[in-house]
């Protein structure tokens, strides 16, 4: 019986063991299939991600140098050159080398060629080349000089004198190939990653790593081994893949080596970037990982059952861990991904805006060229706007700051009437389009003048409307409200509160709860085809709570949503003069009661006694009435968009019934350039903007009082002069010499130009003691760099170089851009793009 029992013991033990084996065995291979799985769609996800952004970068890359190429041609007027050909063939020649091209030639629509600049170049494909370019497409491709250096050209369409005789059609440019590997990074860096760039017939452009062939798809044919199939059917597959201007993945086997390769068309040429991954940095540590688990499993399975069954109970829990490692791993990778390209995608969004604005302003002001005053307020909108797009590229630089919580305000002095305009500029090409009604209200303003960051109130406030006006169908309303109280927390500073409303598609309650999460939006129907990241409210809860300010939410599904900011900010006093008009009768006439009421008070505060009228036949009733008494009406002030009888039309009939003598202005929160024609035929006499500050309606109607009155109200401010003040400019670009000199200059300053630090500090040196009243000092420049001209400076043994202004005027504008500024030994920093105004108030500062 012992026998037979040991018998069965060894039997149950060996069956038991090699039951744990096979079992342990087949969760190890279940392991190692899934690890392969998920790593492979990780590697699969990065090799797309790195093809896309080295994509992104070879087209900023090709765009920044059209744009170089451009600026040659601009500077060098096609007419003058006809003029005087041998200096257009020299200044194409020293913009071409100032500009960093190696080669510039013009082509005639015939085919000839005449080298400006540089040695003549064989072009790779040139009928595909040339006709790319003769019908104004931006095209790229490669040429090979004479003693072998292969060339990136590109061309744009330009007419010039030829040596040769005749004209040129084409200007073409070119820059070492090797600017590509540079720029883009395409060697073998501390991933191991790096690309190829392939014609369409597999011939190489740029190799890299131990590509040493002609042809890529020779190398594949003659090196390759594929898992599913032969080279020759690899290959065929990879060429219709390009054919069909499509991106295309495998894994392929040279000299004993895995690779993730990835295969996707380059812009602006014939080009594919080939991406390669070595497929063990991937792989390697986790088949490390998982064979070290199998070995201690099968190990294990020598023990005693216990302890057998022990080690599988840890190694399944390992396992799992190992697969939600793995599953978190890909998540992660996923999420930064996904996160990645709606953040840019939402600031995308968001620079379109002002972009809006600026192209649509330019619009009008090239229609309404010999209107200069519409002109005029056309550039101060393109300014508005061009500065909140300034605005958003800063935040763009300084996203780091906001991930990691780092956010910092810039505080300063800023007009609200300001800011209203310039949101109102900025958004009317959208309401435009969508013919949605909007209106801006305001309220007993206590202080137009506030202190705070301006562009991070911009940003508060487009964020919102972007959002009404995305969600708002078509014929929608949307109005935004401003209205002051002093502040309960502290009586210095105002109370400011910011309403934006909206008739749109509303929220759902459950959303409302997650609205200010990071990349959150409404998962439904309704809003799937509106485009969005769910960014914007969350940068805008952030910025307002660091303003120390709350925002509060009410919406109803397909009823609408408003917001409410609420903002304490301190004061700013008005040092204007006090504004106070005639005591006149004013009669003001618009659909709206809240605008009508908001606009009599602020007229009152004004001297003005104001009368409303809710629409285009009470206000005729009340005017005629008045005429009959012989007490007409001083002003009248007519909305625009009004139900039944508009503003144009209310114009026609007072005329009919009043006479010419009565100043009738238009009032409207929209651009009026369509209208102002027919608006002044009907007899209106001018045109305010909402929103109607009362500094808006004291200058609208301050032209209307007595003549006298009037031109004391508007003798002008004179500029500052600054005649016999001779200024040091170091600056390497000649274009923003040339910005400086013409802009200072008109304003008296004598100025002398440094090309770079080490010239600035040379002339200075050479310069007699106070000669020079300030130095305007850029940071990026060759030879010696700002910082280090400053501390040359200085460090001399003269007085004047302790005492004299050095004044930063840079693009490095962060914070800490500014520190090193001063510990440099400069007196104060100016951001580029240059506002002169204030660029002259430092100065002016500086030099009093």
């Amino acid at each position: 019986m012992k026998k037979n029992t040991l018998r069965t013991l060894w039997l149950s033990l060996t069956v038991m063991l090699i039951f744990c084996i096979v079992v342990f065995t087949g969760l190890a291979n279940y392991t190692v299939t899934q690890s392969d799985r998920a790593i492979g769609e990780v590697g699969e996800i990065y090799m797309d991600q790195m093809g896309t952004q080295v994509k992104m970068h070879f087209t900023t890359m090709i765009e920044l140098q059209e744009s170089r190429m451009n600026g040659i041609i601009w500077s060098t007027p096609q007419q003058s050159a006809a003029e005087d050909p041998e200096q257009a063939w020299a200044h194409l020649a020293s913009m071409a080398s100032q500009t960093g091209f190696h080669f510039l030639s013009l082509y005639s629509a015939g085919g000839a060629c005449d080298t400006i600049f540089g040695e003549p170049v064989e072009i790779g494909d040139p009928t595909s080349f040339m006709d790319s370019l003769a019908q104004g497409e931006l095209h790229v491709t490669d040429g090979t000089l004479p003693s072998g250096e292969r060339l990136l050209l590109l061309g744009a369409r330009a007419v010039y004198p030829m040596r040769s005789g005749g004209t040129s059609s084409i200007l073409v440019v070119g820059l070492p190939m090797e600017a590509i590997t540079k720029e883009l990074s395409l060697d073998i860096g501390v991933t191991q990653a790096y690309s190829h760039i392939i014609r369409r017939d597999g011939s190489f452009v740029l190799r890299q790593a131990d590509a040493t062939r002609d042809s890529y798809f020779e190398r594949l044919l003659t090196l390759g081994h594929f898992d599913n199939g032969t080279p020759t059917e690899a290959v065929a597959a990879i060429q219709k893949a390009i054919s069909s201007g499509e991106d295309y993945s495998l894994l392929v086997e040279i000299n004993g080596e895995r690779r993730n390769t990835h295969f996707t068309p380059l812009t602006y040429s014939d080009w594919y970037l080939v991406s390669v991954l070595p497929y063990s940095l991937l792989y390697e540590p986790t088949y490390s990982l998982v064979n070290q688990s199998v070995l201690s499993t099968l190990l294990g399975c020598g023990l005693v059952l216990l302890v057998l069954l022990t080690l599988f109970f840890f190694y399944f829990r390992f396992s799992k861990r190992q697969m939600i490692a793995l599953a978190e791993a890909r998540a992660a990778a996923e999420h930064a991904n996904r996160a990645k390209s709606e953040f840019l995608s939402n600031m995308s969004h968001d620079i379109r805006t002002p972009m809006n604005g600026i192209v649509g302003m330019t619009a009008i002001a090239s229609s309404n060229i010999n209107n200069p005053e519409q002109v005029r307020d056309c550039l101060k909108k393109i300014t508005l706007s061009s500065k909140h797009l300034l605005g958003l590229i800063n935040d763009v630089l300084d996203m780091s700051k906001i991930e990691s919580g780092k956010l910092t305000l810039n505080l300063d002095q800023i007009s609200l009437r300001e800011t209203m305009d310039s949101i109102v500029s900025i958004i009317q090409p959208q309401l435009k389009a969508k013919q949605q009604s909007f209106d801006v209200f305001i309220q007993d303003i206590q202080s137009e003048l506030v202190c705070c960051d301006g562009v991070r109130l911009n940003q508060i406030l487009l964020n919102l409307l972007s959002n009404a006006l995305k969600f708002t169908p078509s014929g929608g309303r949307i109005t935004v409200t401003l209205m002051q109280e002093t502040s309960p927390a502290d009586p210095h500073l105002v109370r400011n509160h910011f309403r934006v409303k909206d008739t749109g598609i509303g929220m759902s309650p459950e959303f409302q709860q997650r609205i200010f999460d990071s990349f959150t939006r409404e998962d439904t129907t309704r809003v799937q085809k509106i485009e969005g990241t769910g960014l914007g409210m969350a940068i805008t809860k952030y910025i307002v709570d660091e303003m120390g300010g709350t925002i509060e939410l009410q919406s109803q599904v397909d009823k609408g949503t408003e917001f409410h900011i609420t903002l304490d900010l301190e004061a700013v006093s008005d040092q204007e003069a006090d504004m106070v008009l005639p005591n006149w009768e004013v009669l003001v006439v618009d659909d709206d009661a809240q605008l009508c009421s908001s606009a009599a008070a602020s007229l009152t505060e004004i001297g003005v006694h104001a009368e409303c009228a809710l629409g285009g036949p009470s206000a005729i009733s009340m005017v005629e009435r008045r005429h009959q008494k012989r007490r007409d009406y001083h002003v009248v002030l007519l909305d625009w968009q009004m139900p039944g009888m508009d503003g144009i039309e209310t114009a026609r009939a007072l005329r009919r019934r009043v006479g010419k003598d009565i100043p009738i202005l238009l009032i409207s929160a929209y651009d009026w350039s369509d209208i102002a024609e027919e608006a002044r035929a009907a007899g209106i006499s001018g045109f305010l903007s909402k929103p109607l500050f009362k500094s808006t309606l004291f200058y609208g109607l301050s032209r209307f009082a007595e003549p006298a009155s009037a031109k004391a109200d508007a003798a002008p401010k004179l500029a500052p002069d600054f005649t016999g003040r001779h200024l040091l400019l170091a600056e390497d670009s000649a274009l923003n010499w040339e910005i400086a000199r013409d802009l200072l200059s008109s304003y008296g300053f004598a100025l002398d130009w440094a090309e770079n630090g080490r010239l600035c500090v040379e002339r200075f040196q050479a310069s007699q003691a106070d000669h020079y009243d300030a130095i305007l000092m850029d940071i990026r420049m060759p030879v010696m760099d700002g910082y280090q001209a400053a501390r040359a400076i200085r460090a001399m043994d003269r007085p004047d170089a302790r005492e004299i202004p050095i004044i930063a005027m840079t693009a490095d504008a962060f914070s800490e851009d500014i520190r090193r500024a001063m510990d440099s030994g400069m007196s104060a920093h100016i951001a580029k793009p240059i506002d002169i105004r204030e660029l002259l108030r430092v100065l002016q500062r500086c030099l009093s």
